[in-house]
Order: C-alpha cells, then structure tokens, then sequence
C-alpha cells in the first residue's frame, strides 16, 4: 500500500523520465534562441493573488490547503501562465517593453476528465508581454513552431481561431440581443447549424468557415461584406505568411473551447494526424494592480503529450568493466557516450542495462 499513489498522479521511470528531460531541455533550448528568457515560479502562491489572475473560474480547479505560517490559504499552481504574468506585471514591471519570458515546471488539478486522467502534468511555454501588433504574434506562433519541431514532431499542425469574432459582430455589423449571445457561441462552437439558425441567421455562414486556412479564410473574407473582420483576417494572412509552410494549416473562427479568455487571436498545436492537442495559445489582456491592462500573447506546451511513455531515440550505455582507467572512461564520455562503470569485479553489461561494452579501448554493441 505504501506505494500507491494518488489518482491521476504517476511516476516517471527511466529511460521515459530521462527523454522527457532531454525533450524539455531541446524546446526550452529553441524558445530562449528567440529572446525569451526563463523564470520560475513557486509551486504554491495564496490562493487569492493566484485567482485573480487565472482566467475564470480556473482557481475552482486548484488544489488548496491552509499554510501552518500565515494560516492563509494557498494554492497549487494549475496553469503557470497566470505566475508568468504577475512576475511581468510586478517583478519586472520596470522592464522596458516588450518582455519576452519562458518557463517550464510541473502544474496540479485538482480534478481530471476521463479523457485527460493525469492530474499532475508538464507545462512549457513563452509569453511576450506589452505588445498587441500583428508582428507579435508573428514572432509568438513562430516560436511555437520551432519548439514543438524540436520536440521532434515531424509533421506539426495549428489551428487557428478568433476568439472574439461573435463579440466583434455583435456589437457592430450584426448585432445580437444580448441574452442570446452565450448561446450563439455556444451553438457555433458546436456546429449546431440548426440552433444557430433559430438564433441569429445571419451567422450561419459560420458555421461552414472552417477547414483548410486557405479555403476558410477565403470564406470568412466573402462573408465579412462590411469588412468588420477585414484587420483580423488580414492579420492571420500575414501570420501563415511569415510560417512560410512549416506546419500545416487550418482555422476555425468560432471554436471557444479553451480559449475563453483570449482576445483576437487563439491556436492549437498538433503533431501530425493525432488529434490530441499538444499545445495552445494566443493573445490576452494582463489586468495588473490597480485595474491597469496590458498586452500579452504567448503559446503553452503540454509537455506529456509530446514525450507520451516511450522514449524517443536511441538507448546508448557504455559498460565500463571494472578497473577500466579513468580517463579511458572520460574519453568516452567526451564523444556522448552514457558510461555505467563496474563498481565490483561480478557486474555484468546486462545487470546495468548496457547497449554496449567498452573492450580493448573501443565501444562493441551487445549481442
């Protein structure tokens, strides 16, 4: 029984938990060759600091407990982004702008869906923080791009949406009474073309705007008559441009789901024809102390999505037999070899899990 374990949390062995490092190490590695340098927030803050930066409703998803020092109640981080923007807002508020950080750390819900089970999970991401312009965003799904390619995904993928499109229309060019606004983005979120048509008809179109960017953006643009839309779609043009083909495109103009509190722009990421996220991101507003706003677009990876449980790539050890010299062991080493020394005269190349065996001053596979 003592090795039983809360559910939805598990252990890592190796070699996953020593890929899963290597795999965070070569993400973190891309994001900080664009400017973004680290921080690292605690694992705990007090639950009231932490709520108010959270997006809605997302503290009710907290893990909290009474601290024995203050005997005020904290909480357990379940997103880091909301920590990234108090150090921006706060810690480096003197900071000229735009700041550019990146993090990676674990995060604790405090429930998990039968979809999603794991409770404890991995989270690396960027935020830029002071800017809301098109070259912004440029640069935050480029770098998003880049680290998940390093995370080694062939064939990465992003969907892009606009979070705020039925906000947008409503209030202008196709207006919505407001007690039927929750619903019709309700509705076009799930495609519900017979309640969106009950609704407010005129969004109907909507609801076949999604697809390949290309043919959905050419959509949305016919749709967009009184150009209430046109900077948005202008925008995500000049975006997909600046990707110039390095992962596949596609958009969704009405998709809410995780995306309630971006502005203009949201993205999922995914690697190759899994339709499992590994990523999201996108534009948001920073309410700092005093009720001032600020800018920020940034982009979160779900790092245990990325490694899943096997490890990727090869499995080298090098058996050193006992007695081997020091520096012949250092010199191997020094070419990236894994060195597993022999620590008594019995040891054995398979006890220690070795690939391989150091003889006669030269590394021979096993078997």
């Amino acid at each position: 029984m003592t090795a039983l374990l809360p559910e939805g949390l598990r252990d890592r062995l190796p070699p996953v938990a020593d890929a899963a490092a290597a795999l965070e190490a070569r993400v973190l590695g891309a994001i900080h060759a664009h400017g973004y340098e680290r921080v690292d927030p605690p694992l705990a803050e007090f639950a009231e600091g932490l709520g108010s930066r959270l997006k809605a409703g997302a503290l009710q998803d907290a893990v909290r407990f009474v601290d024995p020092v203050s005997q005020r109640t904290l909480a357990i981080r379940p997103d880091l982004t909301a920590q990234v923007a108090r150090i921006a807002a706060t810690r480096m508020g003197h900071h000229p702008r735009p700041v550019r950080l990146s993090y990676a750390g674990a995060v604790l819900k405090l429930r998990a869906s039968q979809l999603a089970p794991a409770r404890e999970t991995r989270q690396i991401g960027a935020e830029l923080f002071g800017l809301d312009t098109v070259a912004a965003a440029q640069e935050v799904v480029t770098v998003a791009i880049e680290a998940v390619a390093a995370a080694g995904v062939a064939r990465p993928s992003l969907d892009f949406t606009l979070p705020d499109l039925v906000d947008t229309l409503a209030a202008g060019a196709l207006p919505v009474a407001p007690e039927k606004l929750d619903s019709l983005r309700q509705r076009l979120d799930a495609k519900d073309a017979g309640a969106v048509a009950e609704l407010a008809p005129d969004y109907l179109p909507l609801v076949a705007a999604a697809g390949p960017f290309d043919q959905a953006l050419a959509r949305l643009r016919d749709f967009d008559r009184d150009g209430a839309l046109a900077s948005r779609l202008d925008a995500l043009a000049a975006i997909a441009r600046a990707l110039d083909g390095r992962a596949e495109l596609t958009l969704d103009p009405t998709e809410r789901h995780g995306f309630e509190y971006q502005t203009w722009l949201g993205f999922s990421l995914f690697a190759g024809s899994s339709s499992a996220e590994v990523g999201r991101g996108g534009t948001y507003t920073v309410v700092h102390e005093g009720g001032a706003e600020e800018a920020a677009t940034g982009f979160s990876l779900f790092a245990d999505r990325l490694i899943g449980d096997e490890p990727a790539g090869e499995r080298r050890r090098l058996f050193l037999p006992f007695g081997t010299p020091a520096a012949a062991a250092a010199a191997m080493r020094a070419q990236g070899w894994v060195t597993v020394a022999a620590l008594e005269p019995g040891d054995t190349p398979e006890a220690q899990l070795c690939t391989h065996l150091y003889a006669e001053g030269e590394p021979r596979p096993l078997g």
